[in-house]
C-alpha cells in the first residue's frame, strides 16, 4: 500500500531528526527531540562482553530468533512500564518508520511466545537502539547478544543505546561525549549497510 505523500513527508523529517543526533520521547500527547552531552554505545567489537551464565543460556539455543515477526507486539512491550516515554503518538511514529522501512524490531521466541525483543531505527550502518523489554526471562539479553553479532555481519558501524545504565554496562556499554557521537554518526549513515 502506497504510503500518502503528507505521511512521508513526516517521516523523511523524523529520519532526519535521529541522523542528526536527536531522539524522540513523548510526554502526555506531546513529543519531543532530546539529546544528550553524553551518548551510550555497544561496542561492535571486541569490547562487546556478557556474563558468563548468558553463555549457557546460548548454549542451550532456549531462544529462536526474528526480525519483524511481530513489529507491534514489540512496541507495546516496550511501552508496557509503569513510567514511559513510547506514548500513543510515539508508538503511530515507530509504525510510520516501519510501514517506511526505517525502524525495526529484533525478536527473540520461545515458540510462539515473543520472549524478549529490542526496538531500533537503521539509518545506514547505524542502529539506533530505541528501547528493549523481555516476557520471558534473558529474552532480551539474548536479543542483544544476537543483534550484534547481527550487525556485525551486515557491516554496521554503530550501535547507539542512547543512554547509559547498568544493565547496558554489563554488554560493555561505554559513554562518548556529544561532539564524538555526531562525527561517528556521520560516518555511520553514509555506509550502505542492509539490515534484512
Amino acid at each position: 500500500m502506497p504510503i500518502p505523500e503528507a505521511a512521508w513527508v513526516r517521516e523523511t523529517i523524523i529520519a532526519g531528526g535521529y541522523a542528526q543526533g536527536y531522539f524522540l520521547m513523548g510526554e502526555g500527547d506531546c513529543l519531543g527531540w532530546y539529546t544528550s552531552r553524553q551518548r551510550a554505545l555497544i561496542p561492535l567489537d571486541e569490547r562487546f562482553h556478557y556474563p558468563k551464565s548468558l553463555q549457557r543460556v546460548l548454549n542451550q539455543h532456549r531462544f529462536q530468533v526474528a526480525i519483524n515477526r511481530d513489529f507491534a507486539a514489540v512496541v507495546e512491550g516496550c511501552a508496557n512500564r509503569p513510567n514511559t516515554w513510547i506514548t500513543p503518538r510515539l508508538k503511530d511514529v515507530y509504525h510510520l518508520l516501519y510501514a517506511t522501512g526505517w525502524a525495526v524490531s529484533f525478536e527473540t521466541w520461545q515458540g510462539d511466545e515473543l520472549a524478549g525483543g529490542i526496538l531500533g531505527i537503521v539509518i545506514g550502518g547505524a542502529f539506533i537502539g530505541e528501547s528493549m523489554f523481555y516476557r520471558i526471562p534473558n529474552g532480551s539479553k539474548v536479543a542483544m547478544v544476537q543483534l550484534v553479532e547481527h550487525l556485525r555481519r551486515r557491516g554496521f558501524l554503530l550501535f547507539d543505546a542512547q543512554l547509559q545504565n547498568p544493565h547496558l554496562q554489563r554488554f560493555g556499554a561505554y559513554v562518548v561525549s556529544d561532539p564524538e557521537y555526531r562525527q561517528l554518526l556521520a560516518q555511520a549513515i553514509r555506509k550502505p549497510c542492509q539490515f534484512l
